[in-house]
């Protein structure tokens, strides 16, 4: 490419004795490109037939600086209208998933006549729906207006949660996780386009922690309202406590499904909470992604690279190897816990400071992320508890009060490498770029998500408790295999950007600079077509000024979620 100079629009004004290149939206100022009668000057642009048209319509032709004040002031409005509805949807999914573990400690399998491992497949059965789904729903993510499709899909897993309280038998229950499977299986991958349209690079390792770290809340709340079901005697009354926790987190999850169809904006370009003016700063904060926003045009040749490329693979890997203790411990936490000696309700408050831990773990790791810029070191260091813990559950049997207390610490230190998922999750969010391969990547990613948790449940055999000792026998081969995948991955990341680094040094030697004003940001460009593409085991290097998570900023997250609910009053 040859030398080019460029000079960046303002929003308000105009360069002199310069001719305007035509944008698509006479109402948008157009990039401003001087150009020279000398050959070596060449005029660059967006590939229009690429750019998705309403992204083209609000973006500047280069790239802009916008002040401070504005991003932070754009910053907190996508943090009330996107982020608190991540956050409070993942808590309701979270809470939806769990009821089954404290209904397995209410009645419900002695209710519904279950027997050996029939409690394991309600939980594997959802994730058998994941799999086969997964694909398909990417595709209605990448179309659809996200935000609409989102709250209708939390309508239907709201309806079908409360309906299982009318299961009378393991026929009847087994279809209704079926269909709650179908219907929560767009949660996960909304979040990941949702977290890469409307934020910076940067800020996406947090954003996905934010909403994650719900399954540990989940835990502390679901643990006191499953205690005060508990409370519900049948009879007198002719409601069961499993019965009434389904039909009141059903029936709250559908009036937040249709909150969300009224709230929450389908892309900075269809949100009609922001004045146009900032449409247009909302789509330029994300530039620097490199990632675009939206795009709904299937491309066959990024298909084929996504297959082709490692880091799918590595966040498969990854995913599975974590999920497949998850699901399990998930499942069969509470019956774990009270396999120690604990009484039902020491079980459930028990339960309360997991998910406290689980906090714990995601807000530290991306403490720590945001301090060391490294993603996969930080992912490595996570997954040695895990081992730790799972040692000591294998070898260790519970003969007194002091080897009690120190099988629970055990279990506890095993949910340690929950903070390699959410790390992985928010890196394809991050270092995945073209829209096609995103959806392949993150459909594959989440059929590799539904996999590990169909199995591990399964793990959990009825004539291998209390200990589970197959169980925790698997887990401790995932967690290895997990070990080498993240090195593997750290290294190849490093060699990808190595060979850029290359290739910028030798254009910038020849007298070419690659899109200096990051003018193909839009283009729908994938990872490896995009020379200003940095697919990175830091955290996002190029920007030396990222966010780090602070107490203050988790509770104006929090004041945020509540005020968004119960508005201004709070």
């Amino acid at each position: 490419m040859a030398d080019q100079k460029i000079l960046p629009t303002s929003l308000g004004g105009s360069y002199a004795d310069v001719d305007h290149k035509v944008a698509l939206d006479p109402e948008i100022a157009p990039a401003v490109h001087a150009e020279n009668e000398d050959e070596n000057f060449k005029k660059d642009h967006m590939d229009f037939n690429r750019v998705d048209k309403e992204v083209a319509k609000y973006a500047f032709d280069v790239a802009v600086t916008i002040s401070p004040e504005d991003n932070s002031r754009l910053k907190r409005k996508i943090d009330k209208r996107v982020l608190s509805i991540m956050i409070f949807t993942y808590f309701l999914q979270a809470l939806d998933k769990g009821t089954m573990s404290f209904a397995s400690i209410m009645g419900l399998p002695a209710d519904l006549h279950l027997k050996g491992q029939q409690f394991a497949w309600l939980t594997t059965c959802i994730y058998i729906a994941v799999l086969i789904v997964e694909y398909p729903t990417n595709l209605l993510i990448q179309r659809l207006p996200i935000a609409k499709y989102l709250g209708v899909s939390i309508i239907l897993w709201g309806a079908t949660l409360a309906l299982h309280a009318v299961a009378k038998n393991f026929t009847t229950i087994v279809i209704l996780r079926t269909l709650l499977g179908i219907f929560e299986a767009v949660c996960q991958p909304s979040f990941v386009y949702l977290s890469s349209m409307w934020y910076k690079r940067e800020e996406q390792a947090a954003t996905v922690s934010y909403w994650y770290m719900m399954n540990g809340m989940q835990q502390i709340v679901g643990g006191l309202l499953a205690y005060c079901f508990s409370l519900i005697k049948s009879p007198p009354l002719s409601i069961k406590s499993w019965q009434a926790i389904f039909i009141t987190y059903g029936c709250l999850s559908v009036l937040w499904g249709i909150f969300v169809l009224v709230y929450m904006p389908d892309s900075p370009m269809r949100a009609k909470c922001f004045n146009e003016e900032d449409k247009k700063l909302l789509v330029e904060r994300v530039r620097s992604n490199q990632t675009g926003v939206q795009n709904k045009h299937f491309r066959v040749e990024q298909l084929w690279e996504a297959f082709r490329d490692p880091q799918m693979w590595c966040y498969c890997l990854i995913t599975f190897c974590t999920t497949l203790p998850t699901s399990g411990l998930g499942a069969f936490a509470n019956i774990i816990i009270k396999s120690f000696h604990f009484t039902t309700l020491q079980t459930q408050l028990l339960a309360m400071v997991l998910g406290a831990y689980i906090i714990l773990i995601l807000l530290s790791s991306t403490w720590l992320i945001a301090k060391t810029k490294q993603n996969t070191l930080v992912m490595g260091i996570y997954v040695a508890p895990s081992i730790i813990g799972t040692i000591v559950l294998l070898t260790v049997q519970n003969t007194s009060r002091a080897t009690q207390a120190g099988l629970l610490f055990s279990y506890y230190l095993v949910l340690s490498f929950w903070a390699a998922q959410t790390i992985a999750i928010s890196m394809i969010s991050r270092n995945i770029g073209g829209q096609t391969k995103k959806t392949v990547v993150v459909a594959a990613n989440f059929i590799a998500w539904a996999t590990g948790n169909a199995i591990g449940p399964q793990v959990f055999l009825a004539w291998n408790a209390p200990r589970y000792i197959i169980a925790f026998s698997t887990h401790m081969g995932c967690y290895v295999l997990l070990v080498l995948v993240v090195i593997f991955l750290h290294f190849y990341l490093k060699a990808q950007n190595s060979g850029k680094d290359k290739l910028q040094a030798e254009l910038a030697a020849s007298g070419n600079v690659v899109d200096e004003g990051m003018v193909h940001a839009f283009d729908d460009l994938t990872d490896k077509e995009n020379p200003n593409f940095r697919p990175s085991p830091q955290l996002n290097p190029r920007h030396p000024h990222n966010s780090g998570l602070g107490t203050s900023r988790v509770l104006r997250l929090v004041n945020r979620c509540v005020s968004t609910v119960l508005g201004d009053a709070w």
